[in-house]
């Protein structure tokens, strides 16, 4: 199958109504081929989870970050398989949205015309130039403005096909063999623990979408993709905005795991740290109800406890402490009963 990025697009804008969303309305489309060649094709528009929505309703904040997953984000979490493929997009990519695209491995961008015209991009606009399209430059994504009754393209960034992003940090992952058990998952985190020690890092257990392959994976927070904290340090430490360059590890996790084309595993996924409100969001619109926790108090911003509180206390998400993983490699032996008489 040849793809027209103007079919797919219009398969964006056919669906971008039916977004719950009361007034921000983003459609996305994703499509390239999967790891066995066949093509595929999913268009996503922005919502809340079915599970946030019936529990918390369209108008209660996880943390600092709306219930809602964003389109883009929403056709990754789907994807049998990201890496290399092109993303059409009702609207101009916000810089979180633009993380996430670079560190999938997703290679074009392609925009609405229309989208540009909309209250939404005029009010982010500034961070779509200046903050979004640094991410796509550095991560070697070129971009289009796409006029679809004109079917013509307009490119807003080029990259070269030789061009190579800088990644010192990439995701780590190992095809696992034999049968994957509780305390098999709990002798790697130990493994992470000590590999990562002092750093903020995730692990999982995931499964290859297609072909049932079991896979382990690790992310520690850096830098998306293109970006290095040895060259760039004073643009990473700039904390005036909303929007920063790093990816904390849950979320490096899940975009790392769908450009293998791989699904994590409820309840065998780790974090050093509570997640923060975006990442707790994209767990549960990947489906995952549980995972564990290293410090259970401990967290980038006071918003990812207040995520947390909310999300437990409406038993959407449930936070399990390290102890039960580490009782599983070293179980707690009852009291030898005494031989004296």
């Amino acid at each position: 199958m040849s793809f027209q990025p103007f079919d797919e697009m219009q398969k964006a804008v056919d669906i971008v109504n039916d977004s719950p969303h009361p007034v921000n309305k983003v459609a996305a489309t994703i499509f390239g081929f999967d790891r066995q060649g066949r093509d595929f094709s999913i268009s996503r528009t922005n919502y809340w989870p079915e599970i946030i929505e019936a529990r918390l309703g369209m108008h209660t904040d996880v943390g600092d970050s709306s219930g809602t997953v964003h389109a883009e984000t929403a056709c990754i979490l789907d994807a049998p398989l990201t890496d290399k493929t092109a993303l059409c997009v009702t609207d101009p990519v916000c810089p979180n949205c633009a993380k996430n695209i670079a560190e999938a491995g997703i290679k074009t961008i392609y925009i609405d015309h229309k989208g540009f015209t909309k209250d939404f991009s005029a009010r982010r606009g500034d961070a779509f130039t200046n903050m979004s399209m640094q991410i796509c430059e550095k991560a070697g994504i070129s971009v289009y403005q796409i006029f679809r009754k004109e079917q013509r393209l307009e490119p807003i960034l080029r990259i070269d096909a030789d061009y190579h992003p800088a990644q010192d940090s990439p995701l780590e992952y190992e095809r696992l063999y034999g049968v994957i058990t509780r305390k098999s998952f709990a002798e790697y985190v130990e493994k992470m623990r000590h590999r990562h020690r002092g750093r903020r890092f995730a692990c999982a257990i995931g499964r290859d979408r297609v072909s049932g392959n079991v896979f382990s994976l690790a992310a520690r927070s850096h830098p998306v993709i293109g970006y290095s904290m040895a060259t760039d340090a004073p643009l990473l430490r700039d904390s005036e905005n909303k929007y920063n360059y790093m990816l904390e590890p849950i979320n490096r996790l899940i975009m790392g795991a769908a450009r293998i084309g791989v699904k994590l595993i409820d309840g065998m996924i780790f974090c050093t740290n509570i997640p923060t409100s975006r990442e707790q969001v994209n767990l549960i619109g990947g489906g995952v109800t549980r995972l564990y926790v290293e410090y259970a108090n401990k967290a980038l911003d006071e918003a990812a406890i207040l995520a947390k509180r909310t999300v437990t206390t409406a038993r959407i998400l449930d936070f399990q402490d390290l102890d039960e993983l580490q009782a599983l490699i070293n179980p707690v032996q009852p009291h030898e009963k005494s031989t004296d008489t």
